[in-house]
C-alpha cells in the first residue's frame, strides 16, 4: 500500500516537474521572440518548432495557414526529427474538405487531437485516415491559431514512431505557444508592411525629385529660349514707334504701347520662372555672407522711389550660404513693399531678432496691407493681388522656396491700410545652409 502511495507521489512529482520545464521552455521561447531581430523570424520559428517538438516527443512539428476564402490550407513551416520524411512540399493548398472534423474543431477554438490514427474509420480515399496514414502518423495534435477572433491557421505535432498522449494542461500550454506564434508572425507582418510603405515612400520621393528636376530643367530651357524672341519683338515695336511718332497720333500708337507693356510683363514672368527654377540648381560656392553688406548691394540694384525711405538694422548677422539666394529673398520682399506702398511717405524697415537656433528676419512696410484671406495664397506661383502691373506674380513664391530650401519658415502679419510685415527664419547651423 505504501509502495503504491510512493509511486503515485513520484508520478505526480514527475508531472509537476515536466509542467515546470514546459513552462520554462515557453518563457525562454517567448523571451527570444521579444528580444530578437524579426528580420530572421523564419529561423526563430523553425528553432522553436524543434524545441517544442522535441519536448513533447513528437517526430514532426509544423505550422499551417488557412485560406478560408478558397477553402484550402498550406504548410508554411516544418521541423522533422532525424529519420522522419518531411511533408511540407506535399501539403500545399490542401482542400479543407479532406479534414472537416479538424476544421470544425478549430473554428470553435478547440484543439484537434487524435491519439491513435489506426482507430479512425475508413472513410474513403479522401478521408482523414487516408490523408494521415501515408505520412506514417500514429498520433496527432493540432492547435488553432486565432488572430483578432479570426481563425488563420494551426500549429501541429505528429508522432510517427509511437503513440503520443497529451494531458489537458499540456494542451493548454500548447495553446499559449500557438498564441505566441500568432503574435510574432503578426509583428513580422507589421514590420514588413511598414518597410514596404517606407520603400514606396522613398521611391515616391526619388521619383518626385527626379520629376521636379526635369520640370526645373524644362522651365529653365523654355524660359531661356523665349527671351530672345521677346527682345526682338520689343526692339521692333520700339523702332516702329520711334519711326512713326511724328506721323501718327496717340490713338494709333496706344495699341503698340500696350503691346510693349505685355512684352515687359512676359519678360518679367520669364525672369521669374528662371529664378524660381534656379533655386535648387545653383552650384556656386557657399560662403559666409555679411547681411548688412549684402543688403546694401541689393538696394543699389533697385529703383527706389524718392518718396520711400528704407532703413536697415545695423547689426545684421553673417550667415553661411549662397549670396544669390539670400539676395533674391530681400530683393523680392523689398520690391513687393515698394509696389504696394501707395502713400506719400513710404517706409520700409529691415531687421532681425536672434532666436535659439535661428535668426528671425523681417521686412516691414506701411503700405496698403493685405487681406487675411490672401495670406496663404500669395506664396503660390503666379498669384498676384492685382493684375494691372507687369509683375510676374512669382516673387513671393521664390522667397518661400528659398526659405524652405534653408529649412526655415515664412509668414506675415498685415492690416489693410496700415501695412505688412513679412517674417522669415534662417537657421544658424552651417550644415543646413547648403
Amino acid at each position: 500500500m505504501e509502495t503504491n502511495k510512493n509511486k503515485d507521489k513520484t508520478n505526480k512529482d514527475r508531472i509537476i516537474e515536466r509542467q515546470l520545464r514546459f513552462q520554462d521552455l515557453l518563457i525562454s521561447i517567448s523571451t527570444t521572440y521579444i528580444n530578437a531581430d524579426l528580420s530572421d523570424i523564419d529561423k526563430l520559428i523553425q528553432e522553436s518548432l524543434k524545441q517544442m517538438g522535441e519536448f513533447v516527443e513528437a517526430d514532426r512539428s509544423y505550422i499551417f495557414s488557412y485560406d478560408l476564402v478558397n477553402n484550402t490550407t498550406s504548410n508554411t513551416y516544418e521541423w522533422c526529427a532525424e529519420g522522419i520524411a518531411p511533408e511540407i512540399n506535399n501539403l500545399q493548398n490542401v482542400p479543407i474538405e479532406y479534414i472537416p472534423q479538424w476544421v470544425e474543431a478549430h473554428k470553435k477554438g478547440d484543439v484537434f487531437f487524435i491519439e491513435d490514427v489506426s482507430l479512425l474509420p475508413h472513410d474513403g480515399e479522401n478521408g482523414l485516415r487516408a490523408v494521415l496514414e501515408p505520412q506514417g502518423i500514429k498520433s496527432l495534435i493540432a492547435i488553432p491559431k486565432i488572430k483578432n477572433n479570426e481563425l488563420i491557421g494551426f500549429v501541429g505535432f505528429d508522432a510517427v514512431k509511437k503513440i503520443n498522449k497529451y494531458a489537458e494542461n499540456e494542451k493548454e500550454i500548447l495553446f499559449v505557444y500557438a498564441n505566441m506564434l500568432v503574435n510574432v508572425i503578426q509583428r513580422k507582418e507589421n514590420e514588413e508592411r511598414i518597410s514596404a510603405q517606407d520603400k514606396k515612400r522613398e521611391k515616391l520621393l526619388i521619383d518626385l525629385s527626379r520629376q521636379n528636376e526635369q520640370l526645373n530643367e524644362y522651365a529653365h530651357v523654355v524660359s531661356h529660349d523665349l527671351k530672345a524672341p521677346l527682345i526682338n519683338i520689343h526692339t521692333l515695336i520700339t523702332w516702329f514707334i520711334n519711326d512713326h511718332k511724328d506721323s501718327s497720333d496717340e490713338m494709333d500708337i496706344q495699341p503698340l504701347h500696350l503691346a510693349l507693356f505685355n512684352v515687359e510683363k512676359m519678360d518679367n514672368l520669364i525672369k521669374g520662372v528662371l529664378d524660381y527654377s534656379t533655386v535648387d540648381r545653383l552650384e556656386s560656392e557657399n560662403h559666409e555672407i555679411d547681411f548688412n553688406l549684402m543688403l546694401a548691394e541689393v538696394i543699389q540694384t533697385l529703383l527706389v522711389p524718392k518718396y520711400i525711405t528704407i532703413t536697415i538694422q545695423d547689426n545684421l548677422p553673417s550667415l553661411y550660404g549662397n549670396a544669390w539666394r539670400f539676395k533674391q529673398i530681400f530683393q523680392n520682399l523689398i520690391q513687393n513693399a515698394i509696389k504696394y506702398s501707395h502713400k506719400d511717405k513710404g517706409l520700409i524697415e529691415i531687421g532681425c531678432t536672434e532666436k535659439t537656433d535661428a535668426f528671425e528676419f523681417f521686412v516691414k512696410d506701411n503700405g496698403i496691407g493685405i487681406k487675411s484671406d490672401y495670406f496663404d495664397k500669395i506664396f503660390k506661383v503666379f498669384t498676384k493681388l492685382e493684375s494691372t502691373s507687369a509683375s510676374s506674380g512669382i516673387g513671393l513664391s521664390i522667397v518661400k522656396r528659398i526659405v524652405n530650401y534653408y529649412n526655415g519658415s515664412i509668414w506675415l502679419e498685415s492690416q489693410e491700410g496700415l501695412g505688412t510685415t513679412f517674417y522669415f527664419t534662417l537657421l544658424k547651423s552651417k550644415t543646413l545652409a547648403l
